[in-house]
Formats: structure tokens, sequence, C-alpha cells
């Protein structure tokens, strides 16, 4: 049976950025197990491994060291075992093009970091409310 669902991947790789999200994640009762890649190389490896479990949804920086975000999220829809899983890009990337090439690549949402924490808490728990409850995704095998 696939336990998809019962994992969020979060891939981030400032420290700071990464407590946070997990903090307002968890603040936000979303009791999802939290898998944390810290680069674009280690988000993929977790994704493309035999056997490895598909998240409900990939919570993806794009200014990432040795694999950027973009990269990750081509890679991600263009193979066949994680083309369906939603990915949403949560970076504090302002700059147009970033956004634009997101969406032509698949993603299916994209969030600026709000600076402010509570700011944050809330944009994370209307983030998790959506996509970890609200949200229906398709069956992946």
């Amino acid at each position: 049976m696939n336990s998809r669902g019962k994992q969020i991947l979060l891939v981030e790789d400032d420290p700071d950025h990464e407590l946070l999200t997990i903090r307002a994640l968890k603040k936000s009762n979303v009791a999802n197990v939290i898998r944390v890649a810290h680069d674009g190389e280690e988000a993929l490896s977790m994704l493309l491994a035999d056997g490895a479990e598909l998240p409900q949804v990939i919570l993806l920086d794009l200014k990432l060291p040795k694999v950027d975000g973009l990269e990750v999220l081509r890679k991600i829809r263009e193979t066949e075992k994680t083309k369906l899983v939603p990915v949403v890009v949560l970076t504090s990337s302002d700059e147009e093009r970033d956004v634009v090439h997101s969406y032509e690549l698949g993603v299916n949402s994209y969030i600026r970091k709000p600076v402010n924490f509570t700011e944050f808490a809330e944009a994370t728990r209307q983030l998790g409310m959506y996509w970890l409850v609200l949200n229906e995704c398709p069956p992946l095998s």
C-alpha cells in the first residue's frame, strides 16, 4: 500500500528558514512527517531513489546549492514517478522571471516567504490547510 500523504518534503538550505517553516507547520497543528533536503541534489535523491516514499507535497526553495530549485522542479516534472506530486515553491525570490519559469515548469503554487514571522506562520498555516487537508491529490503508484 502506498503511504503517500504521510509526509511533506521541505527542500531548504537555510537552517533558519528550515526551523521557521517546521515551527510554523507544527504551530498550525500539521502532524505530517516533515522530511528535509538541504540541497537540490539531496532532494532528487530522496524522490527518485528506488522504493522512495513520495510526499503529499513538496515545499521547494529556488536558491539551492548543488542543483537549483528550478532544475529540481524540471526533473520532478520530467520523471514519470514524480510528475504528479504537488510542488509549492516557497522562496524569498521576488524576481518575476522565477515566478514565470516556475509556472512554465509546472509548479502548482508559488509563494514568497514573508519576512515577518507572524505573517510567515499564517502563510504556512494556510499552505498546510490547503495542500494537506483540502486539496485532493491524484493517486500515485
